[in-house]
C-alpha cells in the first residue's frame, strides 16, 4: 500500500509542478516561438522538380538588398510542378507557407514570398525570378 501512495504522490507532484510553469516565451499563430531577432533574409534557395531533383543550372543568386532570387532552370523544365525550398535566417518564417508543388510558369509575374523576422516586426518580400536555359 505504501508503494502505491508514493507513486500517487509523485504523479500528483509532477502534475502540480508541470501545471504551475508559466510560458515566458510568446508564440505566434503558427505555434512558433517569437524571439528578439530582427534579422530577415533568405540565405539559400533550392528548386526541385516533380522527381525531387534540382532543376537549377547553377546556384541561385540571392540579392538581400533588392530582395530578389534569380534562378536559371534547365531547358524543358515543367514550370508548373516545382517545389521551392528556402533557407532562412534563424527564427524567421515564410509567408505564404509552401505546402506542395508551385506553378512558376507565369514568368512575367514572379512568385513573391515574404520573410518575417523572429520578432515578427520586420518583413521583406522576395521575388523569385526564373529564367529558362537556352537550347
Amino acid at each position: 500500500m505504501k508503494k502505491y501512495s508514493i507513486i500517487t504522490f509523485m504523479i500528483l507532484f509532477t502534475a502540480l509542478v508541470w501545471s504551475s510553469c508559466k510560458k515566458d516565451q510568446p508564440i505566434d499563430e503558427d505555434g512558433l516561438l517569437i524571439t528578439t531577432r530582427a534579422e530577415c533574409y533568405v540565405s539559400n534557395f533550392e528548386l526541385l522538380g516533380s522527381d525531387f531533383q534540382t532543376v537549377r543550372t547553377q546556384n541561385a543568386v540571392i540579392d538581400t538588398v533588392a530582395c530578389t532570387i534569380g534562378v536559371e532552370v534547365f531547358y524543358g523544365t515543367d514550370l508548373k510542378n516545382l517545389f521551392p525550398q528556402f533557407s532562412l535566417v534563424s527564427d524567421a518564417k515564410l509567408d505564404p507557407k509552401i505546402v506542395g508543388k508551385v506553378d512558376f510558369s507565369d514568368l512575367a509575374n514572379p512568385k513573391q514570398y515574404t520573410v518575417i523576422s523572429g520578432n515578427r516586426q520586420v518583413k521583406k518580400t522576395y521575388k523569385v525570378l526564373i529564367t529558362v536555359q537556352q537550347k
